[in-house]
């Protein structure tokens, strides 16, 4: 697949002798590259009514085909049409890790790099966790994934099969999406906001905007952006300390939107949407997990509508981070909670497998 997702000829050129021989090889779109309004058109384009998006979603979400030859209610002229102009593409599983309550994939892209989606089983459902690049740029000292450095963003039709390869290997349906796998979503703006089009169309995947969360390291022009999306869809902001001195030591990005146009940023966001903001909160040990770290963060999110969500840090070989201490744990949670603010601690998956975000990728890349 070329990266744009575009429908290109490559020509490849023969040498024999003196003869060339011209060879067309055409690289066809993923057509879960197409929101419902983009098939709309094209059937629109090919002299065809617009009503056939319905029924191509239906097949390719509801049913879940694998060839465009088993679909029975659009004529064969359109569906010759459809296998010239796209393909139904998959993933390759290179590895599942299982633990309880939560499985973890490794995935191969067309191109052969490598990605990650993990699903979580929770009480009210099961929620998959996806990756929306390919490495990240964004550089957080804890971060696994943005140990290897981003390569390019994911199509949305990448983004899309994590999910129905996961339904497919679980036989069941997926309740909740969390884009918080490897890479900065909002690095990869266009495709994200594709990839959530399709996974809510009511003929898609149908996850409901409530149950899908967006996460950022907190590109501040995109978040604006994001408030003025359709969807109601969930924010969550990767925070991990509340000064600029100590987010700039883990998180580059501060250099670029420090703490106070964060806060603003968020203030506006929830002005525009009233939607309550999750904050995420990586415990690490001697970093961040101080009394005093406790009460500043208080002070930062203080009057604002939202939540703190807790992390347990996920240790890994490659990084020097070392998790909290269950107590110190505790005592950061307990001067939160007697501040008022909503706070939690996230319920701790994969202690036997790869569960940092990117390890699974990165032990692959490292052999």
């Amino acid at each position: 697949m070329c990266q744009e997702g575009i429908y290109v000829k490559i020509h490849i050129y023969f040498f024999l002798g003196y003869d060339i021989i011209l060879m067309d090889v055409n690289i066809m779109e993923s057509i879960y590259n197409k929101t419902f309004q983009d098939l709309e058109k094209y059937f629109e384009d090919i002299k065809e009514k617009p009503f056939k998006a319905t029924q191509l979603f239906e097949w390719l979400y509801g049913k879940r085909i694998e060839s465009f030859d088993e679909i029975s209610n659009i004529k064969k002229e359109i569906i010759a049409k459809l296998k010239k102009d796209f393909a139904i593409d998959k993933l390759v599983i290179k590895k599942v890790e299982r633990d309880k309550d939560v499985n973890k994939y490794l995935f191969e892209l067309s191109d052969g790099n490598l990605i990650e989606a993990v699903l979580m089983m929770h009480d009210y459902g099961k929620s998959i966790c996806i990756s929306s690049q390919v490495g990240c740029n964004m550089g957080c000292k804890f971060c696994e994934s943005g140990r290897l450095k981003k390569v390019r963003n994911l199509l949305a039709s990448e983004m899309v099969l994590q999910i129905l390869q996961v339904e497919e290997d679980i036989k069941d349906r997926i309740s909740h999406v969390v884009v918080m796998g490897i890479g900065e979503p909002f690095d990869n703006y266009d495709n994200l906001v594709k990839f959530i089009d399709i996974i809510n169309h009511p003929k898609g995947i149908q996850i409901g905007s409530r149950h899908i969360t967006v996460s950022t390291c907190g590109i501040i022009p995109k978040i604006e952006e994001f408030s003025h999306l359709p969807y109601q869809v969930n924010l969550a902001i990767s925070l991990h300390a509340a000064t600029d001195e100590k987010r700039n030591q883990i998180m580059p990005i501060n250099k670029v939107y420090p703490l106070g146009q964060l806060i603003a940023s968020i203030k506006k966001y929830l002005d525009k949407t009233n939607r309550r903001v999750t904050f995420e909160y990586i415990m690490l040990k001697g970093i961040n997990d101080s009394i005093e770290d406790a009460n500043q963060l208080c002070n930062l999110l203080q009057g604002i509508n939202c939540y703190i969500n807790l992390i347990p840090y996920n240790e890994t070989n490659n990084l020097e981070f070392k998790r909290s201490k269950k107590d110190t744990i505790l005592k950061f949670y307990d001067i939160i909670k007697k501040r008022n603010i909503a706070v939690t601690i996230r319920k701790e998956f994969g202690s036997k497998i790869s569960a940092a975000c990117g390890q699974l990728r990165s032990k692959k890349e490292d052999l």
